[in-house]
């Protein structure tokens, strides 16, 4: 079944890449790890937040403000992408930024220039790394999230999975910090509305979402005959396993019956 994924993105919170007020250059470091073993079968195109954090670590303001918030990413980015230059240079992977908005997605015209670009550096061996461009999209910083993002990159540049590293390690059958008994639900088939509609639960001081826009993201794959893997990007053992062993001990696969 892992064979027939040649395309995979790959998305990476907030509160993985970070620690605390910093970067956590460990953790980016795991993550490059990874992607340089899951590129030598399959194209990969990272999706990647962070950058208002990134920003956040060299200018303390007030994030909740917009305009603030549109300061740090425009100083973050480029702190994040240095960050991700230094530690792919060490499998010899060029890394490029490609900064999206909603409107990217909006515009058929704009959706072939994302299209095209990303299909063109993937040909020549380059690792896109996606993220959205918080500097000028005002509205998409209020109601934006990365998760539903990388469903939207996943579909637009027909990839055959979506995997999303995040501090949830798996979509549980009830809430895990409530209810010690919850069990990660291994495979889901099917995603209600009422799933969908339950309230957002950020687990971060910079996250923008928590289980339900993964399940929205979840559902857009779905809807699209596509599939998509939750797990831990504290603990990467879980994502290893189930791509490199084909064993899936943890983690929630999404995916069509």
């Amino acid at each position: 079944m892992l064979h027939n994924f040649k395309r995979v993105v790959v998305k990476v919170g907030s509160s993985i890449i970070t620690d605390g007020e910093q970067l956590s250059l460990e953790r980016i470091k795991k993550l490059s790890s990874f992607i340089n073993a899951l590129r030598q079968n399959h194209e990969v195109v990272l999706v990647s937040s962070g950058a208002v954090a990134a920003g956040f670590s060299k200018l303390n303001i007030d994030r909740n403000i917009i305009e603030n918030r549109q300061a740090l990413a425009s100083i973050g980015q480029p702190l994040l992408m240095k960050s991700y230059k230094r530690l792919f240079k060490k499998y010899n992977i060029i890394v490029s930024q490609v900064l999206v908005t909603a409107m990217s997605f909006n515009s058929l015209k704009q959706l072939k220039n994302v299209k095209s670009v990303i299909n063109t550096l993937l040909s020549y061996d380059v690792l896109p790394i996606v993220n959205e461009n918080d500097t000028t999209a005002i509205d998409e910083l209020i109601v934006g999230d990365n998760d539903q993002l990388s469903a939207s990159i996943a579909i637009a540049i027909d990839a055959d999975l979506l995997i999303i590293l995040s501090d949830i390690d798996g979509y549980y059958n009830d809430n895990p910090t409530k209810n010690s008994m919850a069990k990660i639900k291994k495979i889901v088939t099917h995603i209600s509305q009422d799933e969908l509609n339950m309230g957002h639960t950020p687990n971060s001081y910079f996250a923008t979402g928590g289980i339900v826009t993964k399940l929205k993201a979840a559902d857009t794959m779905l809807k699209s005959s596509k599939s998509m893997f939750l797990s831990s990007g504290f603990d990467l053992s879980a994502i290893e396993s189930f791509i490199f062993d084909n064993k899936h001990e943890s983690g929630t696969l999404f995916i069509n019956d």
